[in-house]
């Protein structure tokens, strides 16, 4: 079974991630340390800073960057009689939510390769009771599923915590960042939303190899202590279904 780094800012140079080709391959390196086989490059995509094939153009020139450092790395490898696991890559987006996302038309193209799977950010701010409506909309069209970035973060404005409990009502899946499984302080209430939604994906949301760093083990030996061993091996299992070719995946029913 596949170990998924569902949210990472690996792609070299696009965002405040990675600030180069060496050290996205320092990060892929410390994931595949950690066992991790495949990561998804969610490189921030902002709305009011941004258009759609602008980012797009942007995404594959890093990706290609990275991938000539990557294969340069290999080709040293071989030549030392070495091997060096490193993850796949399958590149996406986190969309930061804005006012009209539910109608914005070109929203389908940051999906995660492969999929029709959009990883969300919600806003850094109050709710509204009409945000809800709009992520509501996306997943009533039926064309997109939704994971939310790093839902525990916004249980720190204490004025969305009903909004969010409402907001996992919703068909959608929900992403929690392993650093918040490794600190006392913020541990609790994201195995509460965790446990609430009887699911979870996990991501690392590294932004460097010093700072934000790759950690997806640590957290998944979090939850394999905390939410018991059923759960861990679910949380996998959704991974690989969700990634899989569209034709063939399963989709798991709330």
């Amino acid at each position: 079974m596949k170990i998924i780094d569902f949210h990472s800012h690996i792609l070299p140079g696009i965002d405040d991630g990675s600030k180069n080709s060496k050290e996205s391959l320092e990060m892929l390196r410390e994931a595949g340390r950690q066992g991790v086989n495949l990561m998804v490059a969610s490189s921030h995509f902002y709305a009011n800073r941004d258009r759609v094939e602008r980012f797009l153009r942007r995404r594959e020139d890093s990706w290609n960057r990275l991938q000539a450092r990557i294969e340069k790395s290999r080709r040293q490898d071989r030549r030392d009689n070495y091997y060096r696991k490193m993850p796949e890559i399958r590149l996406g987006a986190e969309v930061a939510f804005f006012e009209g996302i539910s109608k914005a038309e070109e929203i389908n193209k940051l999906t995660i390769e492969g999929t029709n799977i959009l990883l969300l950010e919600m806003p850094f701010g109050k709710w509204k009771s009409s945000d809800l409506q709009e992520v509501a909309d996306i997943l009533e069209e039926g064309n997109i599923q939704i994971i939310l970035a790093h839902l525990e973060r916004f249980l720190m404005i204490s004025s969305n915590k009903n909004l969010i409990y409402e907001l996992m009502e919703l068909p959608l899946y929900i992403q929690v960042n392993a650093e918040s499984l490794l600190h006392w302080r913020t541990r609790g209430r994201t195995l509460k939303l965790l446990d609430k939604k009887g699911i979870g994906l996990l991501g690392s949301d590294c932004h460097g190899i010093e700072h934000r760093v790759p950690n997806l083990k640590e957290g998944r030996e979090v939850v394999r202590k905390k939410l018991g061993e059923y759960f861990y091996t679910r949380m996998d299992e959704l991974g690989e279904e969700l990634l899989m070719p569209a034709a063939d995946k399963m989709v798991v029913h709330f």
